[in-house]
C-alpha cells in the first residue's frame, strides 16, 4: 500500500520565486536524493548548502500517510476558504514520492498543485506548476517547466547555460549563509546585466514566517 513520508504540512505565504506572497499549503516530503539531511554528511553531499530540515516525520502534521486520500484530507483541512486551494509540494525532493495517484486525488478537489524539485527526476503529469532548482554537478533531466530558480552563486554553474531550456520564468536566488550579503549583491549585479533573469528573495525569512 502506498505510503507518503511527510515531514510537515502547514499553511503559510509563499516566500520565494514567481508566486511570492501567495497563500499556500506547504506539504514537505521527507528525504532527498542529493543529501541525507544529516549534518555530518553535508560535506560529502551532492548538495551541501540546503537550508531545510526534511529529515523524519516529526514536524507539524508530519507522519506516514498510508494513502493519497488521507494526505489530501489533511491538506484540505488547513486551507481556510472555498477558493481553490493552492498547494506546494516540496522537500527534500518531493518527486521521490509524488505519484499520479496523489495528483489524481488532489485534482478531485480542484487543488492547484505546484512542485519544487531539483530536476533530477522527471515530474509526473498533472502538475500545474513546476519550479526546478538545479544543483551544480548533478544530472538535470527535468529541464522544462514553468520556472527555473537557481541558487546563486554555485561553483561550476553558469545561469547562462540554462537559458536554452524551456522555462517560462528564470529566477536567481542569493545563496543563504554567512555570505548572504555578498551573494545578494552578486545576484543583483547578474540580473541587471542579464535581464532574462529575475531576483528571487526569501521574503519569508525577512517576514519571520515559515
Amino acid at each position: 500500500m502506498t505510503k507518503y513520508s511527510i515531514k510537515e504540512i502547514y499553511y503559510t505565504i509563499q516566500g520565494e520565486g514567481f508566486y511570492t506572497g501567495k497563500p499556500a499549503v506547504f506539504c514537505r516530503f521527507s528525504g532527498c536524493n542529493l543529501w541525507s539531511g544529516v549534518e555530518e554528511d553535508r560535506v560529502k553531499a551532492n548538495c551541501d548548502f540546503c537550508d531545510t530540515d526534511f529529515v523524519g516525520t516529526d514536524g507539524i502534521e508530519g507522519g506516514k500517510y498510508k494513502n493519497p486520500k488521507l494526505l489530501v484530507e489533511k491538506i484540505l483541512s488547513l486551507w481556510p476558504s472555498n477558493y481553490n486551494p493552492f498547494v506546494v509540494l516540496t522537500g527534500g525532493e518531493p518527486l521521490l514520492q509524488v505519484d499520479t495517484m496523489l495528483i489524481d486525488e488532489m485534482k478531485k478537489y480542484k487543488i492547484e498543485i505546484a512542485v519544487e524539485t531539483n530536476g533530477t527526476i522527471i515530474a509526473p503529469k498533472g502538475l500545474d506548476w513546476i519550479c526546478v532548482s538545479p544543483k551544480a554537478g548533478n544530472k538535470f533531466i527535468q529541464n522544462f517547466g514553468d520556472e527555473i530558480k537557481i541558487i546563486y552563486p554555485q561553483k561550476g554553474m553558469n545561469p547562462e547555460d540554462y537559458e536554452k531550456f524551456a522555462f517560462k520564468h528564470y529566477s536567481l536566488q542569493p545563496m543563504d549563509g554567512k555570505l548572504l550579503k555578498r551573494n545578494t549583491q552578486l545576484t543583483i549585479n547578474y540580473c541587471k546585466k542579464n535581464p532574462k533573469w529575475k531576483v528571487s528573495i526569501q521574503t519569508h525569512k525577512l517576514l519571520g514566517i515559515s
